[in-house]
């Protein structure tokens, strides 16, 4: 019996000491980490010669592809098969492009990367059979809320905030027929919320447009809100909190900043230069810099796009069967006789062609084929939501408002300026001609 215990205890002893005993790792093979290709625009930039640069006054697109050892045949075909997706003829100075290059003797340009802005490009595939798409680079998009309070000029006070300026033209925009922006007032509030766009969650790439916005205006709370009240035409409007639209028929003004009233609308206008004599003046004019864009006060369709005599080089608009107007001595037209603008759309620029005695831009109004003055014109709103509509609208933007309404004020810094009111001079006389 002893016997046995005996061996019974070695064997414990022997087991406990085997699990003690350190084991000794086996040998792992090391297996070398492959890093990750980083690619931009799509392709790894390190298997090609790179040549980083914009377009300089002079360049072409056939001749940045010769000058890069390109076919002159692939340049041609490029050039006209894929026209649709992008017009060669219209690179433009100062845009950034790179050209990718094989890695040998010859460094032939294998791949041309237009950059169309900070966020579209369009790439030249040049290898084999040539291709030409556009793409997108990732963004990301980061809401911001801001408030704040007028102590100087819109202007002024959003760029205090570290506002895009951007995103001050989009409000001048929203509120255009129901606040003055050149006459606002000490006190007045807004509160504004929007997306800002970042590529690759880094990189700032300007704003999206407003998604909701209010202005305290003289007392008055005026709300803003985006929202599709027709879903066949798919067109966005802003509506306030009563769902009344927030655009008129027309604006304004044709230009959305920097102006004076220079000239009214006056009948018995006389002028010194023809000896005090009635010439009247069916236009109404608001001098600005050369070269300031010029927007379509309303809807509609160009009837003319021309020179002619004292009126310039112009542009003619018609809104519907009771209203017109005309845009004169601009610099230039942007938009063609039988194209469709939509109210605020660029159509030209400020500028000096034909009778005028600096640059400006003489605004016409015709109702019922007659011109008339547009500041003295009772214009109609633009149609509110439809009731079938307003409930759901109503509902929809609760939430939002809700968050306007949390978000605090901010105290703009290092503005101390008195706030700047535009546009007292609204009747100066100009000793101008305008060809009537």
């Amino acid at each position: 019996m002893h016997k046995y215990w005996g061996a019974i205890l070695a064997l414990t002893i022997f087991i406990s000491c085997k699990e003690n005993k350190p084991v000794q790792p086996k040998e792992i093979a090391q297996i070398p980490i492959e890093e990750p290709v980083v690619k931009r625009f799509g392709f790894d930039f390190d298997g090609y010669s790179i040549v980083q640069d914009t377009v300089r006054n002079g360049d072409s697109f056939g001749q940045l592809m010769l000058k890069n050892n390109v076919d002159y045949e692939k340049v041609i075909t490029i050039s006209e098969k894929f026209r649709d997706t992008f017009d060669v003829r219209k690179i433009n100075v100062g845009k950034p492009y790179f050209i990718l290059k094989s890695k040998d003797s010859l460094e032939k340009a294998q791949v041309f990367i237009y950059q169309n802005d900070k966020i579209n490009y369009t790439v030249f595939d040049l290898q084999d059979s040539a291709k030409v798409y556009r793409s997108k680079r990732r963004v990301s998009y980061k809401e911001r809320e801001i408030a704040g309070e007028i102590k100087n000029s819109l202007s002024l006070d959003m760029d205090s905030l570290g506002v895009d300026y951007n995103v001050t033209l989009n409000l001048a925009d929203i509120y255009a027929w129901t606040i003055d922006f050149f006459r606002l007032e000490k006190g007045d509030k807004f509160k504004i919320i929007y997306d800002e766009r970042y590529i690759n969650d880094s990189i700032y790439a300007g704003v999206g447009p407003i998604k909701a916005a209010y202005f305290k205006h003289k007392g008055k709370p005026i709300y803003a809100f985006p929202y599709v009240a027709d879903s066949l035409k798919s067109l966005t409007d802003y509506y306030d909190q009563d769902a009344n639209n927030l655009r008129s028929t027309f604006l304004k003004a044709p230009i959305k900043f920097n102006y004076r009233l220079s000239s009214r609308y006056n009948l018995r206008r006389r002028i010194a230069y023809y000896g005090y004599k009635v010439r009247p003046h069916k236009g109404t004019d608001y001098a600005a810099a050369i070269g300031t864009p010029i927007v379509a006060t309303a809807d509609g369709t160009v009837t003319e796009s021309r020179r002619r005599g004292g009126n310039g080089k112009y542009v003619k608009i018609k809104h519907n069967g009771t209203y017109s107007t005309q845009y004169l001595h601009m610099k230039a037209q942007k938009v063609k006789k039988g194209e469709y603008v939509r109210q605020g759309d660029v159509i030209g620029w400020v500028g000096m062609t034909g009778n005028t005695g600096g640059p400006h831009v003489c605004y016409r109004f015709w109702k019922n084929g007659r011109q008339v003055d547009p500041l003295r014109e009772k214009l109609p709103s633009a149609d509110p939501i439809v009731d079938s509509l307003r409930t759901a609208y109503l509902e929809h933007i609760e939430p939002i408002k809700t968050q306007l309404d949390c978000i605090e004020y901010q105290e703009p810094k290092g503005q101390e300026e008195d706030l700047i009111t535009l546009n007292q001079q609204d009747d100066t006389t100009k000793n101008q001609s305008d060809s009537n």
